[in-house]
């Protein structure tokens, strides 16, 4: 079955829509970002264990020394130039997504963390999450992760899985869903 207007909302994102290098922020306009590289990986699953292809994965983090390049941030003008700090990438025919990136820095009164936008062609709104390290400073008392109960915090954190390389797999609703945030 093909989906049509009336069966699936929009939008529809067409096979290309993620540039390609998107999902490398470790070079901004040829430039090389200041800090460690990391890679993360993970896949997108349905409650009935069925990936999604072409679902659109967006973070968008603080650089290695915890500043975010906006202007909400107090100290955005000491950003890393050589890094935009935003991403893009499009699940593949098995769920799965990667995003060269900077570990990021703990911003003020936070975490070291990475914000996770998901859209999708059938989706009523952009889901939202925030991707933490299990190996990360500052979880405890980090005040985002503290509104999630306790028993679900584990599925916000980014699995190590060796040097520079973390898995952090996004199930979209049933046992094990991701935490998502409002506005």
């Amino acid at each position: 079955m093909i989906p049509t207007g009336e069966a699936t909302l929009g939008p529809f994102f067409p096979p290309r829509y993620v540039d390609k290098g998107a999902n490398d922020l470790t070079v901004f306009e040829g430039r090389q970002a200041t800090g460690e590289a990391i890679e993360i990986h993970g896949r997108v699953i349905q409650d009935d264990g069925q990936v999604l292809e072409n679902l659109i994965v967006e973070i968008w983090q603080p650089d290695a020394g915890g500043i975010f390049r906006h202007p909400a941030d107090p100290r955005h003008a000491q950003a890393d130039p050589n890094f935009l700090g935003w991403g893009r990438a499009a699940t593949d025919a098995q769920g799965r997504y990667l995003f060269r990136t900077i570990q990021p820095g703990a911003p003020e009164g936070r975490a070291p963390h990475i914000n996770v936008m998901l859209m999708f062609s059938g989706l009523m709104r952009i889901l939202k999450t925030t991707l933490y390290f299990e190996v990360g400073a500052g979880n405890e008392s980090d005040p985002v992760l503290s509104c999630v109960p306790s028993g679900r915090r584990g599925l916000l954190l980014a699995k190590k899985q060796g040097p520079n390389r973390y898995c952090f797999d996004i199930r979209l609703c049933g046992d094990g869903e991701t935490p998502f945030f409002d506005d």
